[in-house]
């Protein structure tokens, strides 16, 4: 098996690991095919039963756009309201599971085998983590998720006719109270941003790269449930596994570039005065999807990883830039005082029954957690192609803490800058302004403001772009049965698809509420994909350290 995963692109494990006997070979079940010039290389049903969902998807939407926006709005009602207590329970067990990881025995495995070693530098793997990752979200609620919980917090609590609340205020709120509406603000946002979407990730990327770099199985989710399935896995229970998570990636990345459209979108027409309309954002998409197809075309070190490091840099500057010209003793004290409200609110915030702040707890947390999930597969391949080397402790420390505590970083100077207007200033611009404009509106009272909006653009295009090519990379490899060297042509079919989605759904049904209402509703099922695959982790994990 491992000679076989070595022709397909996955290096064999080096050193002692715990390989799995098997009969299956990547790519027997695929159809490979010269069409002209193009190559195929699919796996037979995956990419048949994802790509024709995909296509009926879109051309339904546009068909009959509202029916489906009403379709969409019942989806997200009921899975918001009926699972949100599954989504945060769920999101729980993930941070506890790979905290447990960090301080047993099973955290000195090696991925890639006893004697691997790492295929990338710390600050090329964090470049690529980020811009992948978290890239167009800490963009777009950077400062508008601080300053809505802000704005919502010091409002207080509203109560309904029937009893229910009304607010959006996480907890309890804190009316009146700027310190403690502040800190509320704060604690609710790196809730969101820190352990628990990296816990989401570190599950995924962990499984992929432990069963294909240490078992010799390929690169796709369904590997990681060898242990529990035997060779099942790779007839209709694994077919079923790799579709969902086609389907998960597919939806989680359309609504990221719905996100990073809009923002775009918003942010030309402060800086330049371009016309707020639904042609700017076909032509945005379909522009930065063009971008993307090169990218695609450049491979993943020319392509993703050079955009990554870009990007990073740019970010890196524009943190700075808001840190040393914004108030900067405010921001650099909030950072500490933030995490200790963060600790201090975790056991309310993340607890699952029994809470009165529905809106928050739905519109929120619910939605975040699907979203994290949904990307789950994406992101998660993602880390699990560079991750190879690192041991099993350090790769959760560096994917679980260090990440966090960045997110952490950046929202408290971006969220903490806009909040400090508000306080200090009396500007109240970037509260009022809709989210997609509330960066640009926190930018506009500060020195180089059009330079520093310009960046912010760059940021949100060049963000959407590796997002893009690191999911049709990602698709492209679950659908190839996993094979990481398809022909490129599949990747570029996944690259436009995306974006065919993200603009029907934007254009044709309800706007951004359909693509929250279709991501939330692929991470339902994916939720309990991720449940089962802890359990394979555990045993694969045990099964490597007994033969190392």
């Amino acid at each position: 098996m491992s000679d076989t995963s070595d022709d397909q692109g996955i290096p064999a494990p080096e050193g002692s690991a715990d390989i799995i006997d098997t009969d299956y070979v990547i790519g027997q079940d695929n159809i490979e095919k010269q069409i002209g010039p193009f190559g195929l290389d699919i796996h037979n049903p995956v990419f048949a039963i994802s790509g024709l969902a995909v296509i009926v998807f879109v051309f339904y939407t546009l068909a009959l756009p509202e029916q489906a926006g009403s379709v969409f709005s019942w989806l997200f009602d009921s899975v918001t309201k009926g699972f949100d207590w599954f989504f945060l329970g769920a999101a729980n067990i993930f941070v506890i599971f790979c905290l447990l990881l960090i301080v047993t025995p099973v955290g000195s495995v090696r991925l890639g085998g006893a004697e691997a070693t790492p295929d990338y530098t710390y600050a090329g793997w964090f470049a690529m983590l980020f811009a992948a990752g978290m890239g167009i979200g800490l963009m777009f609620y950077g400062v508008s998720e601080p300053m809505s919980h802000f704005s919502s917090s010091i409002g207080g609590v509203a109560m309904g006719e029937n009893g229910v609340r009304t607010d959006w205020a996480p907890l309890g709120g804190a009316e009146g109270n700027e310190e403690a509406a502040t800190r509320l603000a704060f604690a609710a946002t790196i809730f969101h941003w820190g352990l628990h979407p990296w816990a989401i990730y570190a599950v995924v990327a962990l499984a992929l790269a432990l069963f294909s770099y240490n078992k010799g199985l390929p690169l796709t989710i369904r590997s990681a449930f060898y242990p529990i399935l035997g060779e099942r896995v790779w007839g209709w229970p694994g077919h079923i596994i790799d579709v969902l998570a086609v389907f998960a990636t597919l939806f989680g990345l359309a609504t990221s570039l719905g996100f990073g459209a809009t923002q775009a979108k918003a942010g030309l027409n402060e800086l330049f005065g371009i016309p707020v309309s639904s042609t700017t954002e076909v032509i945005l998409i379909s522009a930065i999807t063009a971008v993307a197809l090169v990218s695609v075309l450049r491979g993943l070190d020319g392509g993703v990883k050079v955009l990554s490091e870009i990007n990073m840099g740019l970010a890196f500057l524009l943190l700075v830039f808001v840190l040393l010209t914004g108030h900067t003793i405010a921001l650099l004290t909030g950072f500490v005082d933030y995490l200790g409200a963060y600790l201090q609110y975790l056991p309310a915030l993340s607890n699952p029954v029994g809470r009165e702040d529905v809106n928050f707890m739905q519109g929120w947390t619910s939605f975040y957690w699907a979203w994290w999930i949904s990307w789950s597969p994406f992101v998660g391949m993602f880390i699990a192609r560079v991750s190879r080397g690192r041991t099993v402790r350090e790769f959760i420390v560096c994917v679980l803490l260090i990440p966090s505590l960045v997110c952490v970083l950046w929202m408290s100077v971006f969220g903490g800058n806009s909040i400090q207007q508000v306080l200090n200033d009396g500007y109240t611009a970037a509260q009022d302004a809709d989210l997609p404009v509330k960066l640009f509106k926190m930018l506009d009272v500060m020195p180089l403001a059009s330079i520093t909006s310009l960046i912010g653009i760059v940021l949100v295009i060049v963000f959407f772009v590796t997002s893009s090519d690191s999911g049709s990379l990602v698709i492209d490899t679950i659908t190839a049965g996993g094979k990481v060297d398809a022909p490129v042509p599949q990747r570029v079919f996944w690259c436009v698809f995306e974006g065919a989605v993200a603009i029907v759904l934007l254009l044709s049904a309800g706007g951004l509420s359909s693509l929250q209402s279709m991501v939330i509703s692929t991470g339902l099922p994916f939720t309990i994909v991720l449940l089962i695959m802890c359990w394979a982790i555990w045993r694969g994990l045990t099964a490597e350290r007994r033969n190392t």
